[in-house]
Order: C-alpha cells, then sequence, then structure tokens
C-alpha cells in the first residue's frame, strides 16, 4: 500500500465505499489547510471564487462537461437531495428507476413522497411512460457493481420529454466520462472515490435549461440576482474549501493509474471467487467493482468475521434476498489481498 496511509496488515478492498486518498494528495489537502489559517480573509474573501473557477474548469475538462453546467459539492448525495428536494411533483407524476439504486437516494425520493417505478435496467428505457416525471438510474450501482445504459436511458427520456438524472456516484475516475455525449439532464459524481480526492467532494451538472428550478441545499450569499449555477450552489457559507482545492491532485494521481492492469486483476479476482462458489451478478460488471452471489444467509456476521479473523475489509450485504459479496480493486490491491478474500471466504465456509 505505498503511498497510502491505509493498514498495512488489512486486505483493503472496499475502495468503493469512502475511497483511500494518496499521501500526495493528502499533502496537497494539508498544505491548502494550512493556507486557509494563515489569512482566512484572504483566502476566503479574495481568492476563493478565481481558485474554485479553476478547479471546475478542470474537473469539467476531465468529465466532458461545460464548465458553466457545473457545480462542486460535497458528494453526490448531497448534490441529489437539491435535485429530488426541488423537483416539481404533480399527483400521478411517477419517477421511474430500478432495484439497483442506492439505499440513501431511495429514501430521498420517499422522503418527498415520490411515487417510484422500479424496473430492470434493461427495461429502463421502453418502460417511460405518460406518468413519468423522470427517469432515476446509476451509472455504476452501489450494491451490484454494474454499469447501466445511461447514454439509451437518457437518449430515450429526451425523446419522450422526460428529465433524466444519473448518480454518476462510482463513476468519475473509473470509467471514461464525456457528460456532453451522455446527455444526461442531471448528473452528480463523486471526487473522493475513484478519482483520489479528499473526503468532502463532488460535483453536480445540470443542462442549463433544468438549472431554474434547482434550488441550493443552503441559501447563502451566493444566492443572488444574476448569479451563476456555480455560485448559486457552491458558495453555502463558511466552510474548509481545501478538499475542493485539492481535486486536480486527485484528477493528476488517477491520471497515472493503469486501468486496464486494474480491470484483469479485478477479473482474476472473480476467478478466484468462483473457486469457492461465488457467482458474478448478471449485467456488465464495473470494471474495478465487482459484486458475487454467496450462498450464506449470514451475510453480515460474514463481512464481520472476514475482518476480524482474517484482515480483509469489503462488503458483504443482504440484496434482494441474495447475499452479495463486493470487493473493490483500488490501485493499491495486489492479488494477494484477494486471495486472502478467497481462504477466507472457504475457511468461514468450512
Amino acid at each position: 500500500m505505498t503511498g497510502y496511509l491505509l493498514d498495512p496488515s488489512l486486505a483493503f478492498l472496499n475502495h468503493g465505499s469512502y475511497g483511500a486518498c494518496p499521501r500526495a494528495v493528502l499533502d496537497v489537502y494539508q498544505d491548502w489547510q494550512r493556507e486557509l489559517e494563515r489569512n482566512p480573509v484572504e483566502l476566503i474573501a479574495r481568492r476563493l471564487e478565481g481558485l474554485l473557477d479553476e478547479v471546475r474548469a478542470e474537473l469539467a475538462e476531465f468529465v466532458g462537461a461545460d464548465v458553466e453546467t457545473l457545480a462542486l459539492a460535497q458528494n453526490a448525495t448531497s448534490a441529489l437531495n437539491a435535485v429530488i428536494r426541488s423537483l416539481p411533483l404533480e399527483p400521478g407524476d411517477e419517477i421511474l428507476t430500478t432495484r439497483h439504486e442506492y439505499g440513501a437516494l431511495v429514501r430521498t425520493w420517499e422522503f418527498v413522497g415520490a411515487t417510484l417505478v422500479r424496473v430492470e435496467p434493461e427495461e429502463l428505457a421502453s418502460a417511460i411512460g405518460p406518468r413519468t416525471r423522470a427517469v432515476f438510474l446509476s451509472h455504476i450501482t452501489s450494491p451490484t457493481a454494474l454499469v447501466l445504459p445511461v447514454a439509451e436511458v437518457c437518449a430515450a427520456a429526451r425523446a419522450a420529454g422526460v428529465l433524466s438524472i444519473v448518480d454518476g456516484a462510482h463513476a468519475p475516475g473509473h470509467v471514461p466520462l464525456d457528460l456532453r455525449r451522455l446527455g444526461a439532464d442531471v448528473y452528480a459524481g463523486n471526487c473522493h472515490k475513484w478519482l483520489a480526492a479528499p473526503k468532502g467532494t463532488g460535483f453536480l451538472c445540470v443542462r442549463p435549461e433544468e438549472q431554474g428550478w434547482l434550488a441550493p441545499l443552503v441559501v447563502s450569499w451566493g444566492w443572488e440576482e444574476g448569479a451563476s449555477f456555480s455560485r448559486r450552489h457552491t458558495w453555502q457559507a463558511t466552510r474548509d474549501p481545501s478538499a475542493y482545492l485539492a481535486i486536480p491532485a486527485g484528477i493528476a494521481a488517477t491520471k497515472r493509474i493503469d486501468l486496464a492492469e486494474r480491470r484483469a486483476l479485478a477479473d482474476r479476482g472473480v476467478e478466484l471467487l468462483a473457486e469457492v462458489g461465488a457467482k458474478p451478478v448478471a449485467g456488465t460488471p464495473a470494471p474495478l467493482m465487482r459484486a458475487l452471489e454467496l450462498e450464506t444467509r449470514e451475510a453480515d456476521s460474514l463481512q464481520e468475521r472476514l475482518l476480524a479473523e482474517h484482515g480483509v475489509e469489503v462488503i458483504v450485504r443482504e440484496w434482494e434476498g441474495r447475499s452479495l459479496v463486493r470487493f473493490s480493486v483500488g490501485p493499491y490491491v495486489s492479488e494477494s489481498d484477494l486471495v486472502r478474500l478467497r481462504d477466507g471466504l472457504a475457511a468461514l465456509a468450512a
């Protein structure tokens, strides 16, 4: 785990939950924190807006977006909360989605009283109907680690005059992004997972014609006549901006990763887990994060025992009546870590 602060005694296979920040990026992050404390007024009041514009420009180029459509956010969940809680819904409106979505955002839709219609991912485009107000789907699903057909669904939604909202929490730095071509009306992503930035970094990308109805989670000095989309949503009272300012360092670190080599290692992990009877979830797997079904009814205790008895940090969860193990191949993972997971599962099964 050279270059990371991760506990060297662990086989850390859960990069997908919270990421892991490289030392070099943490150094930049902490340098900005020290710069902030030297003169908070100078950094926040005089320099910050210009600095954040530079960050947004670099991030927009990386994800293939127009800079005026992109605002910084603490994470994809907070960005999508702003969207979901702003979206005007009329009686009879339906939100078309799948059973593979992130539970926290399903709860957000339930909080606003939305009527959710769940179909299989491959049915989304054809299931858009007269009551569909919006289609909501993940680019890469959290529980099942699948890549969904977002471009196809967004095109179908556009043709039907329906809003498309994409949860891209796991996508930036994980799969190539060109948000202009993808065609989503709303796209939210994280920078703290696969883009190697510090915790508390993400973004919200919204087509100009959809920006007007969208209110920020916190109304502060950025809410003023003529303010840009990014200013309205990024400025949310006093907070430490250092994590945002370290995003370019995360982008630079990500560009140095051999994604093809990492994907081959993830494929090898699937082969190793097949030896203990684990079967991949049907669908298009994410390059660096895989979910496989296990023959067990004790998913939660299995996760805890893998950590306590074998030093393996990995996700094992119940989903739709099935037990899934989800492993991630971060930049620091080796084949020996995946062997350790296989051996741990074999020992606990025995």
